[in-house]
């Protein structure tokens, strides 16, 4: 369905943009991986995806947080797929601590990768997508870009900026066939959330399955893990000709969190 589209996904060498790409190439586009991890997997990882989808899969190893590391991404998936179609922003990193304890460079790195480098990205990529006259920008955001959480400054705000920036992009694309989404997951068992579950085991005593289940108790009604083949799946649909009038959005997929 996707066939001869071109992919960019940001942060996609495991969780939740590996999801996405994988969706992506089973539809058949084309994907530029983006991520950081051992050289050696990300390869394997780049050469099992073109092998079992039978499409082009490359990687570029960007630094998101360097000054328009997003756009030089950008810029050099243009050059070697031959544009960019579809462009989806999904790295981010967090930090936890109070207002007051917030270190500022910190605040600084998180702003960067989650926010600032979106709007790099996006800024790269449009002018291809009009020439074009087509293009699907789906903006990874979080239930933390429409409620908010303590601790955690720094990450509600830029994903709340998220999609503000996806509404402005919505309306500047609202008349030629380039629309701008965000999708807004809760708990997703990705590698990191795994992590944070073996430390709440760890420091209560608890079985792992039980910090787990305790985890998403609080937030997530559904008492269930939003998965990346179901937010890849996602992604897929914002590409389709199904939701081609659908743009500014930031679509919930967390189990009920944002509905309480």
């Amino acid at each position: 369905m996707l066939n001869g589209k071109r992919a960019l996904v940001t942060g996609s060498t495991s969780g939740i943009g590996l999801g996405i790409a994988r969706a992506l190439a089973a539809q058949g586009a084309s994907v530029m991986l983006n991520g950081f991890g051992d050289a050696a997997e990300i390869e394997a990882l780049r050469a099992g995806l073109a092998k079992e989808f039978g499409v082009t899969v490359l990687y570029n190893g960007a630094d998101l947080s360097k000054p328009d590391g997003a756009g030089d991404l950008v810029r050099d998936t243009e050059s070697r797929l031959g544009g960019v179609d579809i462009l989806v922003n999904n790295a981010g990193i967090q930090h936890v601590a109070p207002v007051e304890e917030f270190p500022l460079e910190r605040w600084d790195a998180v702003i960067a990768i989650n926010l600032t480098s979106v709007f790099q990205a996006i800024h790269a990529a449009m002018p291809g997508m009009k020439a074009r006259g087509w293009g699907r920008i789906i903006n990874i955001a979080s239930a933390h870009g429409l409620v908010a959480s303590v601790n955690k400054a720094a990450y509600v705000a830029s994903k709340h900026g998220v999609i503000g920036l996806t509404k402005v992009v919505g309306l500047e694309t609202a008349e030629i066939d380039v629309t701008c989404n965000a999708i807004c997951p809760g708990w997703v068992l990705t590698p990191l959330v795994q992590k944070q579950i073996d430390a709440r085991a760890q420091a209560q005593g608890l079985p792992v399955e039980q910090a787990g289940r305790d985890l998403l108790a609080e937030k997530q009604p559904s008492k269930t893990f939003t998965t990346p083949e179901q937010l890849g799946e996602l992604a897929v649909f914002l590409c389709l000709p199904a939701a081609a009038n659908m743009t500014g959005t930031a679509l919930s997929m967390d189990g009920g969190w944002t509905a309480q």
